[in-house]
């Protein structure tokens, strides 16, 4: 069974070093194999996101250095604010 969004997230673990380089501190949005946006919040991620695609077809990342950054498991929301 494929998880969600576990392409997204291996996307994010293989070009780490290069996205931290561009968007070093952001929260990131990666739909498919491509960061589509880079936000100061993740609600901002989220509710920037949503306007275009649809929740749980796009992950929310903060782009840091290091394994600090996902060592927790987030699931995409259903409502929104």
């Amino acid at each position: 069974m494929v998880k969600l969004l576990e392409k997204e997230f291996k996307y994010y673990l293989d070009n780490q070093d290069e996205l931290v380089k561009e968007y070093n501190g952001k929260f990131i949005v990666i739909h498919g194999i491509k960061v589509v946006g880079a936000y100061e919040s993740e609600l901002e991620a989220i509710k920037e996101t949503s306007k275009k695609y649809k929740p749980g077809t796009f992950l929310v990342q903060k782009c840091e250095p290091g394994s600090n950054s996902y060592t927790q498991t987030y699931h995409s929301r259903v409502a929104f604010i």
